[in-house]
């Protein structure tokens, strides 16, 4: 799938139809046992169905006929009973059919979101997000019908039809083909309609996408536009995203609608067709009144289906583009993948070996470039430069979040492309200035550091950063509850709370990006604090444009233009009045 904006239509990878039904109708095969016993219901209110023209046939043209009273009140109380029986077998199939077709969706949608988990961060940098949820919620739901139809419509339908043909041929055959003239005039119909309404039907579901994602991101962005008074211009955006939406939906729809119309059409010209042949041409009269009803019965029994079946492949039509859309992520391949016989990670003792690393985000611009060093076990290393001079590529290249093109990375000698990613990730602690929290209490925040902590551990981790102590002036201490994204709490108790969540860990490596930009200067000296113990004896890797909370560390690499331009102690590089010298004078010249 391309990269793609919110107003931008997606680029899908697309297969034939029948490849796409085939693979979600695959999904069924975990329930044969519940569509055979389907099955066996359907056939037996098929058979019922097609009685009912002959119980009607023989009670008008035999025992109404021949006043016979008895056999009569016989028959009707044979036919109450099998229709009873039909009334709550079809109940029966409907309950077991949306089950099994809930379930399925389930499956679906927990198999999509778990590939999306797996997916590399370039996915997500790709696209919105509110396009992966319409893939999620939207696209899954689509297929409801689509996947309980497909049993209860298909089979029951396509016996019913061919037994009714069957019968009819058998009782009079010119009656028959007199009924079924005007098929290929119906199919002929629906091939030309659908030739046409898939490829719009796709162009919607493209277009509720792009509504999807813009309302998911205006939401999130709500605070910004209200504070630049934008609600004007994101009013139009919607308004025209809106109109896309309702243009290709009404432009679907319109052709959609014509399937029922040529049904329609047909049956008509077969029941013309049916009552000319049998009274013009055969002259059947009032002794086989009971033969022309059944006809007439057997008609409705055949066009009905057909309506059915031609509302299924309505819906298959309608609907298959949100599979193509479900089956496009799970075919998307995670650019990050564990190789065949992976090792697991040992504990990690701290050395990372960056051996002649070159890096890429788009494979032409290089934004790391032939950059080497070595840190012992226990050092803090500080990253400074420049923005966008590669310093957080370098922490995300540790973490494997993206590969190198060139180079080698090594954690204690083992190159990361040959340990388990989970086992890598799993002893690194990393900490963005993205303090996003999630909605849930304060404890279960941080224990989402660490899955199995204690309550303990929770409150050891908040008080080595000093989060403790607003913590607990809470209305409900560690069992406050947390809005999305922690609204409520300052941007600096968010930060801390992150913090806590990151140290809870205890991760063998430590990794900080901006972590204390959103702190005020007294909460980033209590902070610092708590870094200072958790950094003792970790390796830890520490990105920050506050040149003041790193000048304690082993070691500083100044980075620009992709490399490491300098190296050395805060008073080392001042010393060499290098580019680290001017970022330092720039940020204190005014103090």
């Amino acid at each position: 799938m391309s990269i793609n904006a919110i107003k931008d239509d997606e680029h899908i990878s697309t297969a034939s139809k029948k490849t796409t039904l085939l693979r979600l109708f695959r999904y069924l095969l975990a329930y044969r046992g519940t569509i055979a016993l389907v099955i066996i219901i359907m056939l037996i209110t098929v058979a019922i169905s097609i009685i009912n023209p002959l119980l009607i046939e023989r009670a008008i043209d035999v025992h109404i006929a021949n006043r016979d009273v008895k056999r009569l009140l016989l028959l009707v109380g044979f036919a109450v009973a099998i229709n009873l029986l039909f009334i709550l077998l079809v109940k029966i199939r409907m309950y077991l059919m949306a089950k099994m077709s809930n379930d399925v969706l389930v499956r679906i949608r927990q198999e999509l979101y778990t590939h999306i988990q797996k997916l590399s961060f370039n996915f997500f940098d790709s696209r919105p997000t509110g396009k992966i949820l319409a893939r999620i919620i939207g696209d899954v739901n689509s297929l409801k019908d689509v996947l309980s139809d497909s049993v209860t419509t298909l089979i029951p339908d396509f016996v019913t039809i061919s037994a009714v043909v069957v019968i009819m041929l058998i009782k009079n055959w010119k009656l028959a083909l007199a009924s079924l003239i005007s098929l290929p005039l119906m199919m002929g119909g629906l091939w030309f309609i659908e030739t046409r309404s898939h490829q719009r039907w796709r162009i919607h579901r493209k277009k509720s996408s792009n509504l999807n994602a813009f309302i998911h991101e205006d939401l999130s962005g709500m605070r910004i536009i209200q504070s630049f008074t934008a609600e004007k211009e994101t009013e139009e955006d919607f308004d025209m995203l809106l109109k896309e939406h309702r243009d290709s939906f009404m432009d679907a729809v319109r052709i959609n609608d014509a399937f029922f119309s040529v049904v329609d059409l047909s049956w008509g010209i077969g029941t013309i067709a049916l009552y000319f042949v049998a009274i013009k041409i055969m002259g059947i009269g009032t002794g086989n009144v009971g033969t022309l009803i059944s006809f007439g019965m057997f008609i409705g029994m055949f066009w009905r289906p057909i309506m059915n079946l031609s509302n299924f492949y309505n819906k298959l039509i309608t609907n298959i583009s949100g599979a193509e859309r479900i089956f496009d992520i799970l075919d998307t391949k995670p650019d990050i993948t564990d190789r065949e016989n992976v090792i697991e990670m040992p504990p990690i003792k701290g050395e990372v070996k960056f051996e002649h690393v070159s890096f890429s985000y788009d494979g032409d611009t290089k934004v790391l470039n032939d950059v080497s060093f070595t840190v012992k076990p226990g050092e803090t290393i500080a990253l400074v430069g420049p923005t966008g001079a590669g310093k957080t590529t370098i922490v995300n290249l540790i973490s494997r979040f993206y590969d190198v093109q060139e180079g080698n990375v090594y954690i204690d000698g083992y190159n990361v492309k040959d340990v388990s990613i989970e086992s890598l990730r799993k002893q690194m602690g990393i900490m963005t200035q993205d303090n996003f929290l999630f909605s849930g209490t304060i404890k279960d925040n941080i224990r989402y550091g660490k899955l199995d902590a204690t309550d303990e551990e929770i409150i050891e981790a908040a008080k080595a950063v000093n989060a403790h102590d607003f913590i607990m002036k809470l209305e409900k201490g560690y069992d406050t509850e947390l809005k999305e994204r922690g609204t409520g709490l300052s941007i600096g108790q968010r930060q801390l709370l992150a913090f806590a969540r990151t140290m809870v860990s205890m991760p063998k490596i430590l990794i900080l990006d901006e972590a204390t930009s959103s702190i005020d200067t007294h909460t980033e000296i209590l902070v610092q604090k708590g870094i200072e113990a958790l950094l003792k004896g970790r390796t830890s890797f520490v990105i920050a444009h506050r040149l003041s909370t790193i000048s304690k560390a082993d070691r500083i690499f100044v980075i620009d233009d992709g490399k490491i331009v300098e190296e050395g102690t805060s008073e080392e590089l001042l010393a060499k009045k290098g580019l680290y010298y001017n970022l330092y004078m720039a940020q204190f010249k005014n103090i």
